[in-house]
């Protein structure tokens, strides 16, 4: 898939396309149903299918509100590939930019930088300054600019609610990170780069992966999980999924300050990670962040979380490895 970031990148030479809207944060079974025919229309026709999305998320620029976006970029993108989108623009989003009007967009942007032939988005859509262009509008600027318009319904799930990231979030701020699967149609993840943290874990024979500050994507509730610990295989496209206890919070049995997502892969001791960019896979929560009294008490409840994690990912049970084994973390 090919990625654009700037209107110098998208060829001269670009035919028609299949457009569709948005900042497709998550990726989640909403989007993927406006993808899905974004991508069915560009096949049927032979033309490109391109998704527009937006870099920093609207809400930043506008309200410079405090909002976590559920996946980060590089993961959007990836997301965005999985679906068989064969070009995404990452539009750069700036008050500059939100000043053009729906006219300005549709005959700017989507035809004469995309030259659209059909645009392809959810029944909610709104665009332009203001955001004064809505789904009736966008089909009258289409139908001006030879444009075909699909409003693609809102997909909800069985109780009624509609699958947003809206919901995503709630359900992640309370550590419901099953429930937030069935919203994405898969785990949910975050990315970042392994740093240093107070090696604690690996003298106690639960070597971690620490990852901290902002630009993971959207971390659940403070917590224990069940998950797993994805890298990329070197020299390859291939990734290599590691069953994983995952620790989330402050870690208050040794005092903790710092919010760390701590991520030990069962029965390893032999990994050097930091410094590499992983991902993890929420699959459930286990229990809740506790101070224990003692470290043997600490021992034994790490042991059961182990045993119940091996269960739910459905690997061989791998208790502590030795300290003495240790060779990185």
């Amino acid at each position: 898939m090919r990625v654009w970031r700037a209107p110098e990148d998208v060829p001269a030479d670009l035919g028609r396309t299949v457009v569709t809207i948005g900042v497709f944060d998550g990726v989640h079974r909403g989007h993927r149903a406006v993808l899905a025919e974004t991508v069915r229309q560009a096949r049927q026709g032979d033309l490109t299918s391109v998704a527009l999305t937006f870099d920093p998320h609207p809400v930043l620029v506008h309200r410079a509100a405090p909002i976590r976006l559920v996946t980060t970029l590089a993961d959007r993108i990836d997301r965005l590939a999985a679906a068989g989108i064969d070009a995404v623009y990452v539009q750069e989003y700036t008050l500059d930019y939100a000043r053009a009007t729906p006219r300005e967009f549709v005959e700017d942007q989507l035809v004469a930088r995309f030259h659209a032939a059909a645009v392809v988005v959810g029944e909610d859509v709104r665009f332009g300054y203001r955001n004064s262009g809505d789904g009736a509008e966008l089909e009258r600027l289409g139908r001006r600019a030879g444009v075909h318009v699909t409003l693609v319904p809102d997909r909800s799930a069985p109780e009624g609610r509609r699958w947003s990231s809206t919901w995503i979030r709630e359900l992640l701020a309370s550590g419901d990170v099953a429930g937030a699967a069935r919203v994405l149609g898969r785990s949910h993840r975050i990315r970042g780069q392994v740093v240093h943290g107070f090696r604690r874990g690996r003298e106690i024979g639960f070597p971690t992966a620490n990852l901290t500050g902002d630009g993971l994507g959207e971390v659940p509730a403070d917590g224990v999980y069940a998950g797993w610990l994805v890298r990329s295989v070197p020299g390859s496209k291939a990734a290599e999924y590691l069953p994983a206890a995952i620790s989330v919070g402050t870690n208050p049995h040794f005092e903790g300050t710092e919010r760390t997502v701590e991520v030990h892969a069962l029965g390893r001791s032999d990994l050097n990670l930091y410094g590499e960019s992983i991902a993890v896979d929420f699959v459930e929560y286990l229990r809740p962040m506790l101070s224990f009294e003692s470290l043997d008490g600490l021992l034994r409840q790490m042991d059961e979380d182990l045993r119940v994690t091996a269960e739910i990912l459905g690997v061989p049970t791998a208790g502590r490895v030795d300290p003495a084994a240790v060779t990185a973390t």
